[in-house]
């Protein structure tokens, strides 16, 4: 045993030694680009928020990076060269994860992209080490053109990847790459801020937090936290509420409404002022943006349906030429929209900002 214990110690100082010979990149890193609200500290950096990505450039065949999951339940995808490898599922302990090996020899690009919602947990991401001989190269510069959304479930992307038309919104059939929105954003080539949680409205949601409550968050489980909105600031801002408030509004006996409007549903007149104060709130932090207030494509724009017409009026009332209205027409298919609805929803916003929107 005694003679064992020495060859031990040797074989885990070569491993040691071998592993300490590679590139380690760490976090704060200059030529890491972060996209999204990220929670950079020292020695991690704090990834929640849906299409939260991190990207890197180098020459060399392999990339790692160390990661540790809150709870175990968000993926990622991995992006080498501009497509996606393959994706992962950060575990709850801090490990090291390959995310990519065996490229051919020259520059490329990696991307970590977050799938996931914040109500899944966080993701501390530590850095990245490359092998022996690698190189990491300059961050890419910034894109020209930014665009931010806020959002419910549609935007996060919820069940989209659930082709069994049971709707679940577990963390393995959520891809907000495949949303409408992030299609969107690649579409434009421009940086992307997505702030959505499934079930979350302007008045009411299915919980105890509204979107004016959380918009300004940089975590959003700490209602103390906030973003410093000098950070980022887009070019266009499309706001997609008011499915889960039409919903809500009709049931007096569910919890959120007694909280938000004690026995008496609210009036088209407080609902319309209620998005406009909301409208109005972003238009004071981005005072240069084209602002884009959708709706759809679940059942709040049926036929028939009042809240097109709250949504239409609450922008006339605001009187501003950069703000726009936009109506996904309903699908008129069971549960959350599929990829094929999401691209077809990404086609009409990409039209509507194409023709109204120079930036």
């Amino acid at each position: 045993m005694n003679k064992l214990f020495p060859i031990l110690l040797l074989t885990l100082s070569s491993a040691v030694s071998c592993f300490a010979q590679n590139i380690d990149i760490k976090s704060s890193d200059k030529h890491i680009h972060y996209m999204g609200r990220v929670d950079s500290k020292p020695d991690s950096t704090m990834l929640s928020w849906s299409g939260n990505s991190v990207k890197i450039n180098f020459s060399g065949s392999e990339v790692k990076a160390l990661l540790k999951d809150e709870g175990g339940q968000n993926f990622y995808n991995i992006i080498v060269d501009g497509q996606v490898v393959q994706k992962i599922n950060p575990s709850n302990q801090k490990q090291w994860y390959t995310l990519a090996k065996g490229l051919k020899p020259g520059r490329h690009s990696l991307e970590l992209f977050k799938l996931s919602e914040w109500a899944f947990g966080k993701t501390w991401f530590y850095g990245f080490n490359l092998e022996k001989g690698a190189q990491i190269l300059p961050a890419s510069p910034g894109k020209a053109r930014k665009i931010e959304f806020y959002g419910n479930s549609i935007t996060c992307g919820f069940g989209n990847l659930d082709t069994t038309k049971l709707d679940r919104g577990t963390p393995p059939f959520e891809d907000n790459y495949q949303s409408y929105a992030a299609i969107t954003a690649r579409h434009f080539n421009a940086e992307y801020s997505c702030i959505a949680r499934s079930g979350i409205g302007i008045m009411v949601s299915w919980f105890p937090l509204i979107m004016p409550e959380m918009y300004n968050r940089l975590d959003a489980n700490d209602s103390t936290s906030r973003w410093d909105f000098s950070k980022y600031t887009p070019d266009v801002v499309v706001v997609n509420l008011f499915q889960n408030d039409s919903w809500i509004v009709l049931k007096p006996e569910n919890e959120q409404f007694k909280a938000r409007f004690g026995t008496q549903a609210p009036t088209p007149e407080f609902i319309i002022k209620s998005y406009q104060n909301f409208i109005s709130t972003i238009r004071s932090k981005y005072p240069n943006a084209q602002i884009i207030c959708a709706l759809g494509s679940m059942d709040a724009t049926r036929a028939g349906s009042a809240w097109p017409g709250y949504v239409q009026q609450a922008v006339k009332n605001l009187q501003d030429k950069n703000i726009h209205s936009l109506m996904f027409p309903f699908k008129n298919t069971g549960g959350h929209p599929s990829l094929k609805e999401h691209k077809a929803m990404s086609e009409q916003l990409i039209s509507f900002i194409s023709k109204n929107i120079k930036w």
